[in-house]
């Protein structure tokens, strides 16, 4: 049966799914995880590049990353909860590390988008009940913006408490102002300098706490402010593929970088060859830095 007809007819699969589904150690012997993200249409971003509506099929969207996720060298996945239970009916979780996201009330565009309330998965119990092995909070920091304390508060409650379930804390932090209405993240060195000083210091621990950081220049002075394990984001693939995986090597060549955390690079790459461009990030990820 597809995914909506178990729904239909038997919506309590899903539960018994999560508690039956194999789950594996959360990172291998070289300590880096490879995960795809597909949580960006929960906030009704669904463009990438010049396609505003590239991620509008769930069908395809779900295929596509079926298809990563087959690739060795993938270690799992990172989405909302509609998007993850497609992937445990058809039993693609199997052996996977799973990340829920968690706040994606912050809606693209929208007046309230630095608003980012926890509308997915809300607190630790939802991801810890789901035996999922860790959950995301986008935390962007607005000095212009009062709903940024109220965005820091549940995200450091979501840290310990995660924490205290000894589950993934994936925090992504963002320094952010708005112009022209628009809400726009700073990607200088000393911003994000200051974004990961302030998200390393949420919540009672951060033993759990992992942050998913952008790559930009000078990295390895950004990434000197944190002792924290980072995987770095994919962004929107803007760039060519080539100059894409360079900037990865290198990157990943940094003691505190671990990984990558990316979706639309390779879920969408130009070429639309999906296993192609996810075997090529898994070869920098698990087959040493470049």
């Amino acid at each position: 049966m597809n995914p909506t007809e178990i729904r239909v007819r038997y919506p309590e699969r899903i539960a018994e799914g999560w508690q039956q589904r194999r789950r594996r150690e959360l990172v291998g012997e070289d300590g880096r995880l490879l995960i795809v993200a597909a949580d960006h249409p929960a906030r009704g971003a669904l463009g990438v590049r010049d396609d505003r509506m590239a991620m509008a099929s769930r069908p395809a969207l779900i295929d596509r990353l079926c298809t990563a996720l087959r690739r060795p060298g993938v270690d799992g996945v990172l989405a909302t909860p509609d998007i993850l239970e497609d992937l445990l009916l058809l039993g693609a979780l199997e052996g996977k590390v799973v990340i829920g996201s968690m706040n994606r009330g912050g809606l693209q565009g929208a007046s309230f988008e630095l608003d980012d309330r926890f509308t997915a998965y809300g607190t630790a119990d939802d991801i810890a009940g789901r035996r999922l092995d860790g959950g995301k909070m986008l935390t962007r920091i607005c000095l212009d913006d009062p709903g940024t304390v109220a965005t820091l508060e549940s995200s450091a409650q979501a840290v310990t408490e995660l924490a205290e379930r000894k589950l993934m804390a994936m925090v992504e932090p963002f320094w952010s102002v708005r112009r022209d209405g628009r809400v726009t993240n700073l990607l200088d060195p000393d911003s994000v300098i200051k974004s990961i000083h302030i998200a390393s210091g949420l919540g009672a621990t951060s033993a759990y706490t992992w942050l998913k950081l952008p790559v930009v220049d000078d990295l390895a002075r950004v990434m000197e402010a944190t002792t924290l394990p980072t995987l770095l984001l994919g962004g929107d693939p803007t760039v060519a593929p080539e100059e894409t995986y360079a900037s990865w090597g290198k990157a990943l060549s940094l003691p505190s970088v671990r990984g990558l955390v990316v979706g639309r690079a390779l879920l969408f790459p130009p070429d639309g060859d999906v296993a192609a461009a996810v075997d090529q990030a898994s070869s920098l990820v698990h087959g040493g830095a470049a």
